[in-house]
Protein backbone atom coordinates (compact mmCIF):
# COMPACT_ATOMS: atom_id res chain seq x y z
CA UNK A 1 0.00 0.00 0.00
CA UNK A 2 1.08 3.35 -0.85
CA UNK A 3 1.04 6.28 1.29
CA UNK A 4 -1.38 7.71 -0.72
CA UNK A 5 -3.60 4.73 -0.39
CA UNK A 6 -3.00 4.60 3.01
CA UNK A 7 -4.63 8.07 3.81
CA UNK A 8 -7.64 7.25 1.21
CA UNK A 9 -8.50 4.54 3.76
CA UNK A 10 -7.70 6.74 6.98
CA UNK A 11 -7.24 10.49 6.04
CA UNK A 12 -5.25 11.84 8.67
CA UNK A 13 -7.80 13.54 10.86
CA UNK A 14 -10.17 10.52 10.97
CA UNK A 15 -6.47 8.45 12.02
CA UNK A 16 -5.49 11.45 14.75
CA UNK A 17 -9.51 10.77 15.97
CA UNK A 18 -9.05 7.34 16.42
CA UNK A 19 -5.60 6.82 18.00
CA UNK A 20 -6.23 9.79 20.20
CA UNK A 21 -9.26 8.04 21.79
CA UNK A 22 -7.20 4.78 21.80
CA UNK A 23 -4.62 6.34 23.62
CA UNK A 24 -6.70 7.87 26.16
CA UNK A 25 -8.84 5.17 26.97
CA UNK A 26 -5.42 2.85 27.55
CA UNK A 27 -3.44 5.27 29.58
CA UNK A 28 -6.51 5.57 31.78
CA UNK A 29 -7.08 1.67 32.59
CA UNK A 30 -3.23 1.63 33.00
CA UNK A 31 -2.82 4.70 35.35
CA UNK A 32 -6.01 3.35 37.28
CA UNK A 33 -4.08 -0.58 37.60
CA UNK A 34 -0.85 1.11 38.34
CA UNK A 35 -2.40 2.96 41.36
CA UNK A 36 -4.69 -0.02 42.62
CA UNK A 37 -2.27 -2.77 42.45
CA UNK A 38 0.69 -0.45 44.19
CA UNK A 39 2.90 -0.24 41.36
CA UNK A 40 2.57 3.36 40.68
CA UNK A 41 1.13 5.43 43.70
CA UNK A 42 -0.73 8.28 42.56
CA UNK A 43 -0.47 11.82 44.63
CA UNK A 44 -3.75 12.45 43.65
CA UNK A 45 -6.38 14.29 41.12
CA UNK A 46 -3.44 16.75 39.86
CA UNK A 47 -0.98 14.24 39.57
CA UNK A 48 -3.49 11.49 37.44
CA UNK A 49 -4.17 14.46 34.97
CA UNK A 50 -0.39 15.28 34.72
CA UNK A 51 0.16 11.13 34.00
CA UNK A 52 -2.46 11.33 32.37
CA UNK A 53 -1.46 14.15 29.45
CA UNK A 54 2.40 12.66 29.36
CA UNK A 55 1.50 9.16 28.83
CA UNK A 56 -1.26 10.04 26.21
CA UNK A 57 1.24 12.59 24.54
CA UNK A 58 3.72 9.78 24.34
CA UNK A 59 1.53 7.34 23.12
CA UNK A 60 0.10 8.89 20.72
CA UNK A 61 3.12 10.04 19.11
CA UNK A 62 4.15 5.93 19.26
CA UNK A 63 0.60 5.10 17.84
CA UNK A 64 1.30 6.95 14.91
CA UNK A 65 4.60 5.41 14.76
CA UNK A 66 3.34 2.24 14.78
CA UNK A 67 0.03 2.89 12.86
CA UNK A 68 1.48 3.03 9.55
CA UNK A 69 3.83 0.21 10.00
CA UNK A 70 0.74 -1.81 10.30
CA UNK A 71 -0.85 -0.95 7.68
CA UNK A 72 2.19 -1.43 5.14
CA UNK A 73 2.53 -4.95 7.13
CA UNK A 74 -1.57 -5.55 6.04
CA UNK A 75 -1.84 -4.86 3.12
CA UNK A 76 1.89 -6.77 2.49
CA UNK A 77 0.41 -9.94 4.22
CA UNK A 78 -3.39 -9.80 2.58
CA UNK A 79 -1.17 -10.08 -0.84
CA UNK A 80 1.09 -12.56 0.91
CA UNK A 81 -1.15 -14.58 2.93
CA UNK A 82 -4.69 -14.25 2.38
CA UNK A 83 -6.97 -14.83 5.13
CA UNK A 84 -9.12 -16.96 3.21
CA UNK A 85 -6.00 -19.13 1.78
CA UNK A 86 -3.11 -18.81 4.42
CA UNK A 87 -4.62 -18.46 7.95
CA UNK A 88 -2.37 -19.97 10.46
CA UNK A 89 0.29 -18.28 7.91
CA UNK A 90 -1.22 -15.09 8.45
CA UNK A 91 -1.69 -15.43 12.30
CA UNK A 92 1.31 -16.12 12.67
CA UNK A 93 3.15 -13.46 10.75
CA UNK A 94 0.49 -10.97 11.59
CA UNK A 95 1.33 -11.32 15.78
CA UNK A 96 5.27 -11.47 14.93
CA UNK A 97 5.49 -8.07 12.89
CA UNK A 98 2.63 -6.47 15.82
CA UNK A 99 5.26 -7.21 18.67
CA UNK A 100 8.11 -7.03 16.54
CA UNK A 101 7.32 -3.53 15.80
CA UNK A 102 5.86 -2.59 19.28
CA UNK A 103 9.47 -3.58 20.72
CA UNK A 104 10.45 -1.23 18.58
CA UNK A 105 8.75 1.62 19.07
CA UNK A 106 8.35 0.96 22.91
CA UNK A 107 11.68 1.06 23.85
CA UNK A 108 12.52 4.20 21.36
CA UNK A 109 9.39 5.99 23.45
CA UNK A 110 10.66 4.66 26.75
CA UNK A 111 14.30 5.88 25.84
CA UNK A 112 12.84 9.37 24.78
CA UNK A 113 10.23 9.50 28.03
CA UNK A 114 13.78 8.60 30.22
CA UNK A 115 15.52 11.64 28.64
CA UNK A 116 12.66 13.77 29.57
CA UNK A 117 12.09 12.98 32.93
CA UNK A 118 14.44 9.98 34.69
CA UNK A 119 11.96 6.82 35.33
CA UNK A 120 12.15 6.26 39.45
CA UNK A 121 11.76 2.57 39.12
CA UNK A 122 14.65 0.01 37.36
CA UNK A 123 15.01 1.22 33.95
CA UNK A 124 15.20 -2.25 32.61
CA UNK A 125 11.67 -3.63 34.46
CA UNK A 126 10.48 -0.13 32.17
CA UNK A 127 11.31 -1.72 29.20
CA UNK A 128 9.79 -4.96 29.38
CA UNK A 129 6.40 -3.81 30.77
CA UNK A 130 6.43 -0.90 28.23
CA UNK A 131 7.22 -3.23 25.48
CA UNK A 132 4.39 -5.95 26.85
CA UNK A 133 2.03 -2.95 27.20
CA UNK A 134 2.55 -1.97 23.92
CA UNK A 135 2.38 -5.93 22.24
CA UNK A 136 -0.63 -5.96 23.72
CA UNK A 137 -1.99 -2.57 22.56
CA UNK A 138 -0.41 -3.02 18.78
CA UNK A 139 -2.67 -6.31 18.72
CA UNK A 140 -5.74 -5.09 19.41
CA UNK A 141 -4.93 -2.07 17.12
CA UNK A 142 -4.12 -3.87 14.09
CA UNK A 143 -7.64 -5.97 14.68
CA UNK A 144 -8.96 -2.35 14.70
CA UNK A 145 -7.17 -1.11 11.04
CA UNK A 146 -7.36 -4.41 9.80
CA UNK A 147 -11.99 -4.50 10.45
CA UNK A 148 -11.77 -0.86 9.26
CA UNK A 149 -9.57 -2.00 5.94
CA UNK A 150 -12.16 -4.24 5.67
CA UNK A 151 -15.40 -2.77 6.06
CA UNK A 152 -14.10 0.20 3.20
CA UNK A 153 -13.15 -2.16 1.07
CA UNK A 154 -16.18 -3.84 0.68
CA UNK A 155 -18.02 -1.02 0.58
CA UNK A 156 -16.28 -0.07 -2.10
CA UNK A 157 -16.65 -3.17 -3.50
CA UNK A 158 -20.50 -3.02 -3.37
CA UNK A 159 -20.44 0.17 -4.58
CA UNK A 160 -18.89 -0.56 -8.20
CA UNK A 161 -20.76 -3.88 -8.29
CA UNK A 162 -24.23 -1.31 -8.11
CA UNK A 163 -22.59 1.22 -10.69
CA UNK A 164 -21.42 -2.02 -13.04
CA UNK A 165 -25.22 -3.53 -12.65
CA UNK A 166 -26.60 0.07 -13.55
CA UNK A 167 -24.16 0.40 -16.41
CA UNK A 168 -25.19 -3.47 -17.52
CA UNK A 169 -28.87 -2.12 -17.42
CA UNK A 170 -28.22 0.84 -19.31
CA UNK A 171 -26.13 -0.85 -21.68
CA UNK A 172 -28.64 -4.06 -21.89
CA UNK A 173 -31.49 -0.99 -22.86
CA UNK A 174 -29.26 0.33 -25.35
CA UNK A 175 -29.11 -3.11 -27.25
CA UNK A 176 -32.73 -3.65 -27.13
CA UNK A 177 -33.57 -0.27 -28.57
CA UNK A 178 -31.22 -0.73 -31.00
CA UNK A 179 -32.79 -4.81 -31.93
CA UNK A 180 -36.23 -2.95 -31.83
CA UNK A 181 -35.00 -0.11 -34.52
CA UNK A 182 -37.99 1.61 -36.60
CA UNK A 183 -35.86 1.89 -39.53
CA UNK A 184 -34.90 -1.87 -39.46
CA UNK A 185 -38.73 -3.16 -38.70
CA UNK A 186 -40.17 -0.38 -40.89
CA UNK A 187 -37.74 -1.33 -44.29
CA UNK A 188 -38.28 -5.42 -42.69
CA UNK A 189 -42.08 -4.68 -43.19
CA UNK A 190 -41.82 -3.28 -46.51
CA UNK A 191 -40.04 -6.34 -47.66
CA UNK A 192 -42.94 -8.46 -46.42
CA UNK A 193 -45.38 -6.33 -48.06
CA UNK A 194 -43.91 -6.92 -51.30
CA UNK A 195 -43.26 -10.89 -51.41
CA UNK A 196 -46.30 -11.65 -50.14
CA UNK A 197 -47.75 -10.34 -53.41
CA UNK A 198 -44.97 -11.70 -55.67
CA UNK A 199 -44.01 -14.82 -53.33
CA UNK A 200 -46.10 -16.37 -50.69
CA UNK A 201 -43.48 -18.81 -49.86
CA UNK A 202 -40.72 -16.63 -49.69
CA UNK A 203 -42.92 -14.17 -47.15
CA UNK A 204 -43.51 -17.06 -44.72
CA UNK A 205 -40.13 -18.05 -44.81
CA UNK A 206 -39.03 -14.41 -44.21
CA UNK A 207 -42.09 -13.74 -41.30
CA UNK A 208 -40.35 -17.28 -39.84
CA UNK A 209 -36.94 -15.61 -39.95
CA UNK A 210 -38.38 -12.39 -38.60
CA UNK A 211 -39.76 -14.19 -35.25
CA UNK A 212 -36.33 -15.81 -34.96
CA UNK A 213 -34.67 -12.68 -34.54
CA UNK A 214 -36.86 -11.16 -32.40
CA UNK A 215 -37.52 -14.53 -30.57
CA UNK A 216 -33.40 -14.57 -30.32
CA UNK A 217 -33.49 -11.30 -29.24
CA UNK A 218 -35.74 -11.70 -25.72
CA UNK A 219 -33.66 -14.94 -24.51
CA UNK A 220 -30.27 -13.82 -25.08
CA UNK A 221 -31.03 -10.12 -23.65
CA UNK A 222 -30.46 -11.27 -20.04
CA UNK A 223 -27.59 -13.35 -20.93
CA UNK A 224 -23.93 -11.89 -20.06
CA UNK A 225 -22.82 -14.27 -22.94
CA UNK A 226 -23.96 -16.94 -25.56
CA UNK A 227 -22.13 -19.56 -27.73
CA UNK A 228 -20.24 -18.64 -30.77
CA UNK A 229 -22.77 -21.28 -32.49
CA UNK A 230 -25.99 -19.87 -31.38
CA UNK A 231 -24.70 -16.02 -32.50
CA UNK A 232 -24.13 -17.44 -36.24
CA UNK A 233 -27.48 -19.00 -36.09
CA UNK A 234 -28.99 -15.68 -35.42
CA UNK A 235 -26.38 -13.92 -38.24
CA UNK A 236 -28.09 -16.23 -40.60
CA UNK A 237 -31.14 -14.97 -39.96
CA UNK A 238 -30.36 -11.53 -39.70
CA UNK A 239 -28.27 -11.62 -42.69
CA UNK A 240 -31.39 -13.51 -44.82
CA UNK A 241 -33.53 -10.68 -44.14
CA UNK A 242 -30.97 -8.26 -45.16
CA UNK A 243 -30.41 -10.24 -48.25
CA UNK A 244 -34.08 -10.49 -49.31
CA UNK A 245 -33.81 -6.28 -49.15
CA UNK A 246 -30.51 -6.52 -50.71
CA UNK A 247 -30.40 -9.22 -53.30
CA UNK A 248 -27.73 -10.61 -54.70
CA UNK A 249 -25.86 -7.50 -53.58
CA UNK A 250 -25.34 -8.48 -50.36
CA UNK A 251 -23.05 -11.66 -50.04
CA UNK A 252 -21.10 -13.13 -46.84
CA UNK A 253 -18.98 -16.12 -46.53
CA UNK A 254 -18.23 -17.41 -43.02
CA UNK A 255 -15.22 -19.30 -42.07
CA UNK A 256 -14.99 -20.82 -38.29
CA UNK A 257 -13.20 -23.84 -37.53
CA UNK A 258 -16.18 -26.04 -35.41
CA UNK A 259 -13.52 -26.45 -32.28
CA UNK A 260 -14.53 -22.60 -31.38
CA UNK A 261 -18.17 -22.74 -31.51
CA UNK A 262 -18.96 -23.28 -28.14
CA UNK A 263 -16.31 -20.50 -27.35
CA UNK A 264 -18.27 -17.29 -25.78
CA UNK A 265 -19.51 -13.93 -26.89
CA UNK A 266 -21.87 -11.63 -25.25
CA UNK A 267 -25.35 -11.68 -27.36
CA UNK A 268 -25.87 -9.44 -30.20
CA UNK A 269 -22.24 -8.79 -30.83
CA UNK A 270 -22.12 -9.68 -34.22
CA UNK A 271 -25.34 -8.35 -34.97
CA UNK A 272 -23.81 -4.66 -33.86
CA UNK A 273 -20.90 -5.30 -36.39
CA UNK A 274 -23.17 -6.46 -39.19
CA UNK A 275 -25.40 -3.39 -38.77
CA UNK A 276 -22.44 -1.10 -38.47
CA UNK A 277 -21.45 -2.77 -42.07
CA UNK A 278 -24.64 -2.56 -43.96
CA UNK A 279 -25.82 1.22 -42.29
CA UNK A 280 -22.63 2.78 -43.23
CA UNK A 281 -21.51 1.61 -46.62
CA UNK A 282 -23.17 1.26 -49.89
CA UNK A 283 -24.90 -1.39 -50.81
CA UNK A 284 -25.78 -1.34 -54.81
CA UNK A 285 -25.54 -3.05 -58.27
CA UNK A 286 -22.26 -1.39 -58.87
CA UNK A 287 -21.00 -1.38 -55.14
CA UNK A 288 -22.00 -4.85 -53.94
CA UNK A 289 -21.01 -5.24 -50.29
CA UNK A 290 -19.20 -8.49 -49.45
CA UNK A 291 -18.86 -9.42 -45.70
CA UNK A 292 -16.41 -11.73 -44.73
CA UNK A 293 -16.63 -13.34 -41.22
CA UNK A 294 -13.55 -15.46 -39.82
CA UNK A 295 -11.30 -16.50 -37.16
CA UNK A 296 -7.95 -15.67 -36.06
CA UNK A 297 -6.49 -16.79 -32.94
CA UNK A 298 -9.37 -16.10 -30.01
CA UNK A 299 -11.05 -13.32 -32.29
CA UNK A 300 -13.64 -13.02 -34.66
CA UNK A 301 -13.31 -10.52 -37.28
CA UNK A 302 -15.63 -9.33 -39.63
CA UNK A 303 -14.51 -7.65 -42.85
CA UNK A 304 -16.21 -5.50 -45.11
CA UNK A 305 -15.01 -3.11 -48.20
CA UNK A 306 -14.86 0.49 -47.60
CA UNK A 307 -17.98 1.92 -49.62
CA UNK A 308 -18.93 5.18 -47.10
CA UNK A 309 -22.47 6.60 -47.65
CA UNK A 310 -22.00 9.87 -48.34
CA UNK A 311 -24.59 11.32 -46.15
CA UNK A 312 -25.77 10.04 -42.49
CA UNK A 313 -23.37 10.90 -39.23
CA UNK A 314 -22.55 8.02 -36.63
CA UNK A 315 -22.52 8.45 -33.09
CA UNK A 316 -20.56 5.34 -32.81
CA UNK A 317 -22.99 4.66 -29.93
CA UNK A 318 -23.70 0.56 -30.93
CA UNK A 319 -19.17 -0.07 -30.70
CA UNK A 320 -19.01 1.64 -27.45
CA UNK A 321 -21.02 -0.13 -25.82
CA UNK A 322 -20.09 -3.25 -27.28
CA UNK A 323 -16.69 -2.37 -25.71
CA UNK A 324 -18.41 -1.75 -22.07
CA UNK A 325 -19.99 -5.12 -22.05
CA UNK A 326 -16.79 -6.31 -23.39
CA UNK A 327 -15.06 -4.63 -20.10
CA UNK A 328 -17.64 -6.88 -17.38
CA UNK A 329 -16.70 -10.16 -18.67
CA UNK A 330 -13.11 -9.86 -20.31
CA UNK A 331 -9.53 -8.11 -19.88
CA UNK A 332 -9.55 -8.45 -23.57
CA UNK A 333 -10.73 -5.71 -26.40
CA UNK A 334 -12.69 -5.30 -29.39
CA UNK A 335 -10.24 -3.87 -32.13
CA UNK A 336 -11.79 -1.58 -35.00
CA UNK A 337 -9.28 -0.67 -37.77
CA UNK A 338 -8.81 -0.27 -41.39
CA UNK A 339 -6.60 -2.45 -43.41
CA UNK A 340 -6.40 -2.30 -47.30
CA UNK A 341 -9.20 -0.22 -47.93
CA UNK A 342 -11.33 -2.73 -45.53
CA UNK A 343 -12.72 -2.33 -42.51
CA UNK A 344 -11.90 -5.00 -40.29
CA UNK A 345 -13.62 -5.09 -36.82
CA UNK A 346 -12.54 -8.19 -34.18
CA UNK A 347 -14.22 -9.16 -31.08
CA UNK A 348 -12.56 -11.57 -28.57
CA UNK A 349 -13.73 -14.93 -28.41
CA UNK A 350 -13.86 -15.94 -24.78
CA UNK A 351 -13.12 -19.85 -23.42
CA UNK A 352 -16.01 -21.16 -21.59
CA UNK A 353 -13.48 -23.27 -18.67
Amino acid sequence: MCFKNIHRYFPFKRLLSLLLGLTIVIQIIVISYNHLSGYYVLEGYPHFFQRLVRGSLLSLLASFMIAYPDLYVIRFLNNLAPWGQKVLMRISLQLSFAVSISIVISTAITLFANWINPYTEEFSGVLIYNAMLYAVANIFLMSILEGWIYYIESRQARQIADNLQEELSQIKYEVLKSQINPHFMFNSLNVLSGLINVDVAKAQLFIDEFSQIYRYVLETIEQPVVTLKKELEFMRSYLFLQQIRYGENLTFTVNVPAGMLLMVIPPLSLQVLLENALKHNIVNESKPLKIDIYTEGDYLFVRNPLQPKISGTSTGLGLKNLVKRYTLISRMEPSFRVVNNHYVAGIPLIKTD
